[in-house]
Parts: C-alpha cells; sequence; structure tokens
C-alpha cells in the first residue's frame, strides 16, 4: 500500500480543514452553549433544534441550500458579491463554512452539557466572593467544563475528517482547493482504483478507532458529575 501525490494532498486538506473548522466551532460554540444551557427563553427549543439538525438532515440537502444560499444568485452569495468578495462555493472558505454548521452539534451539545454539569452551587460561590461574571465563567466554569471541551473538541475534529456529503455539494473536486480525503477515496473508486482507495480508507478507519478510544479513556477518568457532558 502507498500514497500518492494527490492522497497526500488530500491528506493534508483535510486536516488543515478539520483544524480551522474546530478551532472556530470552539470559540463560536462557547457563547451558544452557554445561552443554551443558562437560558428560560421560549427560543431554546427552536435553537436547540437549529443547533441539532445537522444530526439527522442528510448532508446534500444540507450541502444543496448552502449551495443556493452562498451562490452568485443566493442572498448571502449577491451580498458577498456586493462587497467584491468571491462566491463561496467551490473554494476552501466555503468547505469551512459548510463543515462548521454540518459538525456544529458535535462541538455545541458537550460543552452545553458541560454547563449544565456545572450547577449553580459553583457560580454561587463566586457570587458571594464578588467575582465578575468574567471571573467566574473563566476561573469557574472553563476548569470544571474542561471535559466537555475535550469531547467537543475531538468530535468536531473528527466529524471534519470523516464529512463527504456536504463538502462534495460546497465544494466539488478540485485538487489541492477543495478535495479532501472523503472525495479523493470517492475518485479512486470511480477510477476502479481500489487499492488506493483500501489504503485511504484503512487510514480512515485506523483514524476514527484511535480518536475513539481516546475519548472513551478521557471520560473514563472524568468526574462522576461530569459524565453527562457526553454527546453520545
Amino acid at each position: 500500500m502507498s500514497l500518492s501525490s494527490e492522497d497526500l494532498d488530500a491528506i493534508w486538506l483535510t486536516l488543515k480543514l478539520a483544524t480551522i473548522v474546530t478551532v472556530l466551532l470552539m470559540i463560536i460554540g462557547t457563547p451558544i452553549a452557554w445561552w443554551l444551557a443558562r437560558t428560560q427563553s421560549w427560543l431554546k427549543g427552536p435553537i436547540n433544534a437549529i443547533v441539532a439538525m445537522p444530526l439527522i438532515l442528510p448532508p446534500t440537502v444540507l450541502g444543496f441550500y448552502l449551495l443556493i444560499f452562498l451562490g452568485p444568485q443566493g442572498a448571502m452569495g449577491q451580498w458577498l458579491e456586493s462587497l467584491g468578495i468571491t462566491p463561496l462555493p467551490f473554494s476552501f472558505s466555503g468547505l469551512v463554512v459548510a463543515s462548521m454548521l454540518h459538525s456544529l452539534p458535535f462541538v455545541v451539545q458537550p460543552i452545553q452539557n458541560a454547563f449544565i454539569a456545572v450547577g449553580e452551587s459553583p457560580l454561587d460561590a463566586a457570587a458571594t466572593l464578588r467575582a465578575s461574571p468574567l471571573d467566574t465563567f473563566v476561573n469557574v466554569v472553563l476548569p470544571l467544563a474542561k471535559p466537555g471541551y475535550l469531547s467537543a473538541a475531538v468530535l468536531g475534529f473528527a466529524h471534519t475528517v470523516g464529512e463527504f456529503g456536504v463538502v462534495l455539494m460546497i465544494g466539488g473536486n478540485i485538487p489541492n482547493e477543495t478535495r479532501v480525503i472523503s472525495v479523493q477515496i470517492y475518485d479512486h473508486v470511480e477510477a476502479l482504483e481500489y487499492g488506493h482507495a483500501h489504503t485511504l480508507s484503512i487510514l480512515m478507519i485506523a483514524f476514527a478507532f484511535v480518536v475513539l478510544t481516546l475519548l472513551y479513556r478521557a471520560q473514563k477518568r472524568r468526574p462522576r458529575h461530569s459524565k453527562t457532558s457526553d454527546v453520545f
């Protein structure tokens, strides 16, 4: 088994995409998860549903509507074009946007559950010491929610690596630009290059096994109160 230069390019692009998406989702997902964990608003149900929708929607459906929305004739596409920004479909930036939406529940839900698991007592104790909301969040909530962040980072990264339908719909199949590992495997199968497809597929299986093993081992070592931060 060997990897071609195209395979290595696809692996590098996939790792680059997963890293960027995971970092951005950890930043964007934190305020969303905090709001969902704390609010009593009637909007909580609808927002929770919107965040979780990628879990059950066929990826091609999400990719199709993103293609329309972000395309030259779409609302967002026309707005970006008026700002002099190139349309996002069939670009790496478009892959990042689509992957963030598709992996959103895999990051927000573990963090949200970790915030819920923190409970009210630590927050009340911090308030009695006159800690500001920012101090309480940084020095009390974040350390206690660390297991949830670990799960979110691992799941967000792994899910982005394994995407196919969304990335194919919004990114197409452009070498060094949008051709990730899953699309490269598809290309090999289409060309009847089963040996190359086997090599990449075995790498993906090994990656999934290692990631899930490390995740379950990390969860096993958690304090009892933080077990609810699991997404599965």
